[in-house]
């Protein structure tokens, strides 16, 4: 999931100033898991705000709404009119959601109500930790499973390095390093040898470092076109 976590209220506010009317959007997906922009929180931003704002020249009016999933216009579309009618949207969603509603709705003042923090798992009822890059060239096979580029301070793909003591990361008592798991975790597969093989240089490509990335399926959109054949029928 994506892991967000909520940004001051001061700093919002701050983002305002002449807004009179203000729309909260909210993400019934992964800002609701982390419970950083579902809909709790965007009623809860939505007070507070009204709150902080009382003391401002003429009246702010707030609105919330929480969409099933921001990054998919789909589900964005059916409130436009309201987010076009807005002064400004605060959203709750990811980077990915924000930068869709921007594009979408190019007359609108859309300030980012959250920071978007990394790609992770839930590992406590209360805590999230980064599992994941996104680098579009997947080696946890040869990992047994645990990220390398992710989990590994220095992105290490063949570690550990000499900072690892006690199976903890020299950037932190409490960074688990992720070659010392990664050699755990080969022993208990009864599989050590296979770290004995080097893993290559990685083709960085596929990661952030080659631009901006995208990605078509011409096979998903020929099997669309032959579903609407297929109801005109």
């Amino acid at each position: 999931m994506i892991v967000l976590k909520q940004k001051q209220l001061d700093w919002i506010l701050g983002k305002l100033d002449a807004a009179r009317k203000v729309v909260v959007l909210g993400c019934g997906s992964c800002a609701t898991v982390c419970f950083a922009g579902g809909e709790r929180e965007v009623e809860e931003l939505c007070c507070s705000l009204q709150l902080a704002a009382r003391d401002r020249a003429g009246d702010t009016e707030f609105e919330g709404l929480v969409c099933k999933r921001v990054c998919d216009w789909e589900f964005v579309a059916p409130v436009a009119e309201t987010l076009r009618s807005a002064d400004a949207v605060v959203s709750l969603a990811c980077g990915a959601g924000a930068n869709l509603v921007a594009e979408k709705l190019e007359g609108v003042r859309l300030i980012p109500g959250v920071d978007t923090s990394f790609l992770g798992s839930n590992v406590g009822p209360d805590a999230w930790s980064e599992m994941c890059a996104a680098c579009g060239n997947c080696v946890i096979d040869q990992t047994f499973g645990i990220c390398p580029i992710a989990r590994c301070a220095k992105s290490l793909l063949n570690g550990p390095c000499g900072g690892s003591d006690k199976g903890k990361c020299e950037v932190g008592e409490d960074v688990d390093c992720a070659w010392a798991k990664i050699v755990e975790r080969a022993k208990a597969l009864g599989r050590l040898s296979d770290l004995e093989r080097v893993i290559p240089p990685k083709d960085w490509s596929t990661a952030r470092d080659g631009g901006q990335r995208s990605l078509k399926r011409s096979d998903l959109r020929l099997g669309r076109l032959c579903a609407e054949d297929l109801d005109e029928v």
